[in-house]
């Protein structure tokens, strides 16, 4: 394109634009909060239920839960962390326990 017809160059040289560097969305921690009334029970199958956490696994965050009155549960975006929640949060009124579970941004 800068080329002349007799082969030569007239030095012109054509700039590429920068690609823009897309950053990853903000992450946020969804979390189980402790309470005196839910059963244990209870909680790992919300964690089986809506996490896709094997028993044992959530059974091991239930543990964490009882013991230091709250645990990580994911890490997610902000839109699927806030389903979650509205999701475990429902689900727990409907079943009349008094869980709470909250998001915070990483």
């Amino acid at each position: 394109m800068s080329e002349k017809p007799d082969g030569t160059d007239d030095g012109a040289t054509i700039m590429a634009k920068p690609k823009p560097k897309t950053q990853r969305p903000p992450m946020y921690k969804v979390l189980i909060l402790n309470d005196d009334f839910t059963p244990m029970e209870f909680v790992v199958h919300i964690l089986e239920r809506f996490f896709g956490l094997n028993h044992a696994q959530a059974f091991e965050i239930m543990l964490t839960v009882h013991k230091k009155g709250l645990a990580v549960v994911a890490v997610l975006s902000f839109e699927v962390a806030e389903t979650k929640v509205a999701q475990v949060m429902d689900f727990a009124r409907r079943h009349q326990h008094p869980l709470q579970c909250t998001m915070e941004k990483e």
